[in-house]
């Protein structure tokens, strides 16, 4: 009986030792720590982790935005799926982005989503910026963050140029008129138009709204013939007249309508934190009036000052 008595206690023991020296082996695994690092929760530090900043434009919006066809990628871009890189893009709007990613030392990234999409806000994360020359609205302002305005365009109506009918933009109310769902055109026609800093005259009343996904089908269909399929088109000054230049059969009516101020937006149901980063796009957009950079693009793409009236717009009015 004492030899085994003595068997069981040892065994006990040696049983024991191994529990202890097992104990700092399996109590890391229990804390449930992984290899990899948690992603920053600040957005702006994520952005340069990556090292390139994700934009949101239009394909099909000159001279704000163009896709250029037939161009290869950089062998070193890190733009990935979907996501385009600059040298594919042309335009007043991707060169602002560019410069804007310089600044911020990370290499830009272009996406095309629809309009719609992203003025509705809720982005979950697939875009961090959208640079696409969005009008400032206080609507807008209930899904987005917006950024120092980096320019300001007037809206103009245009309609054939075999017209004669017309003479000034208030002859244009119960006509067809074509515009780009979702933008403050189709805002201005339906009498619900509200922009900061603006005074608005709704001289145009019960036009029939005609919706395009961008401003450059609603011309073309202009172009087609006067009132063959639209009477009318409202977009941005340089948009028109730009389709002009390039041959089309259009021509502008009166004076423009109103202003707009277009900044960059940013996701205000984002997951994570984008105060450092607003700022920090901001402070580069007011960088680049300062400098002169936007001046210069304004010039190169419009041939005329668009920017100087949206460095001095005061981003406190936003209370954002």
């Amino acid at each position: 009986m004492r030899t085994h008595g003595i068997r069981m206690v040892l065994l006990l023991i040696v049983l024991l030792l191994a529990t202890a020296c097992a104990a700092p082996v399996t109590a890391p695994a229990s804390t449930g720590a992984t290899d990899s690092a948690p992603a920053p929760a600040d957005l702006l530090a994520q952005v340069q982790e990556r090292g390139k900043l994700i934009v949101s434009t239009d394909p099909a919006y000159p001279p704000q935005s163009e896709l250029v066809a037939n161009v290869d990628p950089p062998a070193d871009t890190k733009c990935t799926g979907d996501e385009r890189p600059a040298n594919q893009f042309t335009g007043f709007d991707i060169d602002t982005a560019a410069e804007i990613a310089k600044r911020l030392g990370v290499e830009v990234c272009f996406v095309t989503p629809d309009w719609t999409l992203i003025t509705a806000g809720s982005w979950a994360g697939r875009w961090d910026l959208s640079i696409g020359s969005m009008t400032i609205t206080p609507e807008r302002m209930q899904n987005l963050y917006f950024t120092q305005p980096y320019y300001t365009t007037p809206a103009a109506f245009f309609v054939h140029e075999t017209n004669t009918t017309f003479t000034q933009p208030a002859d244009l109310s119960g006509r067809r008129i074509g515009v780009c769902t979702g933008c403050t055109y189709e805002s201005f026609l339906d009498g619900t138009l509200s922009i900061p800093g603006e005074t608005i005259d709704f001289v145009v009343t019960d036009a029939e709204i005609v919706g395009y996904d961008t401003d450059v089908p609603a011309l073309e269909d202009l172009a087609l013939g006067d009132g063959v399929r639209l009477d009318a088109v409202l977009t941005a000054l340089p948009t028109g007249l730009g389709y002009i230049a390039n041959g089309g059969p259009l021509k502008q009516l009166g004076e423009p309508v109103y202003f707009e101020y277009l900044a960059g937006a940013i996701d205000k149901s984002a997951t994570t934190d984008t105060t450092a980063f607003r700022q920090a796009v901001t402070a580069a957009i007011q960088e680049m009036h300062a400098d002169g950079t936007l001046l210069a693009l304004s010039e190169q793409y419009y041939g005329a000052d668009l920017v100087s009236a949206a460095a001095e717009f005061d981003l406190t009015l936003l209370d954002q």
